[in-house]
């Protein structure tokens, strides 16, 4: 861990933002916010909740915001468009197999403590491990 980049107030901050609008999310609407969920139900089901579409619309908008006030992103990702595609087909076809995303599963089904989402995240994160160790990343 590079001592320089740990944050531990915005990351806290950011938790608590998140916890936060999944509290909000299902008392307003009565189910949780696992964003495969919200998305394949926009895009494939078509059922024309706005509800959906405006989750979706704050997931955009969000970080938007944020780089408008003078805080910067850093970001670094591909020029590659084919392997954009390939990343986001192989994610879409990830989370149907895992009923559910990491959103979902990590932040709404381990606070219900769901044995299904808690293997599931562990499985994101030894994923993301061993892509690690395998490519370099840095």
């Amino acid at each position: 861990m590079n001592i320089i980049n740990f944050t531990p107030l915005p990351a806290m901050t950011g938790g608590f933002l998140i916890g936060f609008a999944v509290f909000l999310f299902y008392i307003f609407n009565g189910r949780l916010a696992g964003v495969s969920s919200i998305a394949s139900d926009s895009i494939l089901i078509g059922s024309n909740r706005i509800d959906n579409l405006l989750f979706l619309l704050g997931l955009i908008i969000g970080p938007i915001f944020y780089s408008l006030s003078g805080n910067e992103i850093e970001s670094v990702l591909t020029n590659s468009l084919p392997l954009i595609i390939i990343g986001g087909l192989l994610v879409g076809v990830g989370t149907k197999i895992a009923n559910g995303c990491t959103s979902g599963h990590g932040v709404c089904g381990i606070s219900r403590f769901s044995i299904r989402s808690i293997t599931a995240t562990i499985s994101f994160i030894f994923t993301g491990i061993i892509t690690i160790l395998i490519f370099g990343i840095k």
